[in-house]
């Protein structure tokens, strides 16, 4: 909290937007006093509507030390909001035949063989399927406690996962049970390479990002020194480390980077409307957001509610993320440099939908695409 001392006077008159969009009174307001609230030294947002950009900021700090300001365009970490990224990956596999979500993931029958690991696999282990890790119902290795992808920090992912198949049993039958977890994420990023025989990064930026127009988004790095060019530095609260984690590591589950306009320009590519087109077909797209029977919250990388809205929040030490997109047309980005306890991200989660579903809000004429 020393540096919240040392730092909020200087931050509440530096708070000013940095924006390419005209101002609209309610917006900046609301997420003024969130900062305020939460002692956010950095935050992007953007939204859209009807497929355009029509509103991007950044707010107060991507660096505090050197006072370097926040920007539409300034990269952030945003954590399991990566999840959506490997999701749409995994389905223009599967939308070109190369990949089918049912296909078994270990054993003789699976995408994967016997590539980890040693055999016999243990109980349920061939049982699990692609869209089972899609939909966190493979029967375990949950984000708890005992999360394999926070663990053995020096192992490669290729060491990781062979050492958790081997020393974590599943605990549900695959298919049966909700249980959210980056180890299956992570997985899934194997199953990304072995099929399209590319690295998971390569084939992610050539099969979903490139054709969105998006060229600056990739894998983050672990240390401060580490930092990308136009990255924000990441700052904790309560004792948290930001650099602790091995997030290059986490590449499928929780390891991008991205500005608030590259991931707007993400959302409309996958939202369902047109224009602009998406890179998916609509019965792919109604594939990824159908919640699976064991939870009717959550799709394939997505979180879901009956009235058609999709989203997915992201959160690590010194991260804040999250994407939201409505049946009204509208998407939204949110990104912080910092996060905290309480009830950060349920007023996160709620920062713009008064503006959005206000009738009188003043949303521009523009597209900032």
């Amino acid at each position: 909290m020393r540096y919240h001392l040392l730092l909020l006077g200087s931050l509440l008159t530096c708070i000013t937007s940095f924006s390419n969009a005209q101002n609209i009174p309610v917006i900046d307001k609301t997420v003024k006093a969130f900062m305020h609230r939460y002692h956010v030294p950095g935050m992007a947002i953007a939204i859209t509507r009807q497929g355009k950009l029509i509103y991007a900021k950044g707010y107060g700090y991507a660096d505090t030390i050197h006072k370097t300001a926040v920007t539409p365009n300034s990269l952030f970490r945003i954590a399991s909001v990566s999840k959506c990224i490997t999701s749409t990956a995994i389905l223009k596999l599967a939308a070109t035949s190369k990949l089918s979500l049912d296909t078994a993931v270990f054993g003789p029958r699976g995408v994967l063989g016997n590539l980890y690991g040693k055999q016999p696999y243990s109980a349920g282990l061939e049982q699990i399927t692609v869209r089972q890790l899609l939909q966190h119902t493979a029967g375990g290795w949950t984000n708890n406690g005992t999360d394999p992808m926070f663990s053995h920090p020096n192992m490669t992912v290729h060491e990781l996962i062979s050492w958790t198949i081997g020393h974590r049993p599943l605990e549900n039958t695959p298919g049966n049970v909700y249980a959210y977890s980056n180890f299956g994420y992570c997985i899934l990023g194997r199953i990304i390479e072995k099929v399209s025989g590319m690295p998971y990064e390569t084939y992610v930026k050539k099969a979903v990002l490139e054709p969105c127009g998006i060229n600056n988004m990739q894998i983050g790095g672990n240390t401060q020194a580490e930092r990308k060019p136009g990255e924000v530095v990441y700052y904790g609260q309560h004792g948290e480390q930001p650099y602790l984690y091995n997030i290059t590591r986490m590449d499928a589950h929780g390891g991008w980077i991205a500005s608030a306009t590259d991931l707007a320009r993400l959302l409309v590519h996958i939202d369902g409307f047109t224009p602009p087109a998406d890179i998916l077909t609509s019965p792919w797209i109604n594939t990824m957001t159908t919640a699976s029977p064991a939870n009717p919250g959550y799709a394939l990388g997505w979180a879901v509610n009956p009235y058609h809205n999709w989203w997915h929040s992201g959160s690590l030490p010194g991260t804040a993320s999250e994407i939201i997109r409505t049946q009204q047309g509208f998407n939204w980005v949110l990104l912080c440099n910092t996060r905290t306890d309480g009830s950060f991200f349920n007023d996160l989660d709620g920062l713009l939908w008064r503006a959005v579903n206000n009738p009188h809000t003043p949303w521009p004429a523009i597209d900032l695409f």
